[in-house]
């Protein structure tokens, strides 16, 4: 099920994060979306594939929240959300903020994915 409005790409994105359902998660993205890891930036579908593997490996599950949808009237949206990330027995909390685009078929998919932004209320 694609994205129809920006604002529900973060529930598909936590279902298939919860799920660790990489391929579900790698569709979500634009073939060549950034994604901020703590690693650096993978770009691609194939490297979005590979960090998302390596942030499952942990058994890792999320929280997540959307705070703000900005949508600019040409295609785009930014995105932000609180988050609880949960992996191998700790949790971290932030705020992430993305940049969704709308597709030729009307559907919303990320362009920028940064998750990394501590939360100044943690």
């Amino acid at each position: 099920m694609p994205a129809l409005q920006p604002r529900e790409i973060h529930a598909l994105f936590l279902d298939a994060f919860n799920r660790a359902d990489l391929e579900a998660l790698v569709s979500l993205y634009e073939p060549g979306a950034l994604f901020v890891t703590g690693d650096g930036i993978a770009v691609g579908h194939e490297a979005i594939r590979a960090a998302y593997r390596q942030i499952h490996s942990g058994g890792a599950r999320m929280e997540l929240e959307t705070r703000t949808v900005l949508e600019s009237g040409e295609g785009l949206a930014v995105l932000h959300a609180s988050y609880t990330f949960h992996r191998e027995g700790q949790a971290r909390s932030g705020l992430s903020t993305e940049v969704v685009r709308r597709q030729a078929d009307g559907t919303w998919r990320f362009v920028i994915d940064e998750p990394r932004t501590p939360d100044p209320r943690a």
